[in-house]
């Protein structure tokens, strides 16, 4: 019997950590939230539609998103994508849109987690925020290059 036999692999992934995670957090709390954070997403009046657009099975979209976060935080090995090529690929994404989708990342860690972890997500949330939304400005541009904020 191998390993891999006993084990699920994604569970392998998540033993074979070299580096500790960035705060204190565990999957299940990584998973409430991205559950609470889409829930509140599909209700917002300006990006639920973005996302319906692209989104047709939201339990895999989430899952996708539970990998990323692991991935960032617990620095599990189970995420596979790039974040940036999918929303320039997406095509509506603008960026003045991100800062929206941050207020409500930030209200929903404040209602799933305790203070100093909504916190420590949150800064990593917007660093991550800002990178995206430079790759969206570098090509949504008016002419002589000023960003297209809207």
């Amino acid at each position: 019997m191998s390993l891999e036999s006993l084990i699920p692999l994604a569970h392998v992934r998540r033993m074979t950590n070299a580096l500790p995670p960035r705060f204190d957090i565990t999957r299940p709390e990584i998973e409430r939230v991205v559950a609470a954070f889409y829930a509140a997403v599909r209700r917002h009046p300006g990006l639920g539609p973005v996302f319906a657009v692209h989104v047709e099975d939201w339990p895999a979209h989430e899952a996708k998103v539970v990998d990323f976060w692991a991935n960032s935080i617990l620095h599990e090995r189970s995420y596979d994508g790039s974040p940036m090529a999918a929303h320039i690929k997406a095509g509506n994404v603008k960026p003045g849109m991100f800062s929206t989708w941050l207020d409500l990342f930030d209200a929903t860690l404040r209602v799933e987690l305790p203070p100093e972890k909504a916190a420590a997500w949150s800064a990593l949330a917007h660093r991550i925020g800002r990178s995206l939304r430079a790759g969206v400005v570098e090509r949504e541009t008016l002419p002589g290059g000023i960003p297209k904020l809207r």
